[in-house]
């Protein structure tokens, strides 16, 4: 069983930034993908960004520029760094673990609980 940890949500001004954390237990971290998606109110879940095992990153074409996902397989985490946040951005972010479906899908079969991003001045 995967246990998937986030942490480092909160409250941010508009044009601020934040680093979002997972941690997983298990000891199979290093051969999974990891992503994070995030949900806002009345709205459907949507994919953030994921990375490969080897590192290779994915970010929503939104979001290229101003998130940034990144993998420390010794650690078994990952983390999203995202700036230049804007109240748009509010949302439960969730971390999530699973495999790549082609080059540029991926398929998250286990999630975090989610943490609580809010953009707002």
């Amino acid at each position: 069983q995967v246990l998937l940890v986030e942490s480092g949500g909160g409250l941010v001004q508009p044009g601020g930034s934040l680093r979002l954390s997972c941690a997983a237990s298990g000891s199979m971290f290093g051969i999974y993908a990891m992503g994070w998606h995030r949900q806002a109110p009345g709205k459907q879940r949507e994919l953030v960004a994921w990375i490969t095992k080897t590192g290779n990153a994915h970010h929503a074409h939104s979001m290229k520029g101003r998130f940034t996902i990144s993998r420390d397989n010794a650690k078994k985490e990952v983390y999203l760094q995202m700036t230049s946040l804007q109240p748009e951005d509010t949302a439960v972010y969730y971390c999530n673990q699973g495999v790549p479906i082609s080059d540029d899908t991926y398929s998250p079969s286990h999630w975090g609980q989610g943490t609580q991003v809010t953009v707002s001045s």
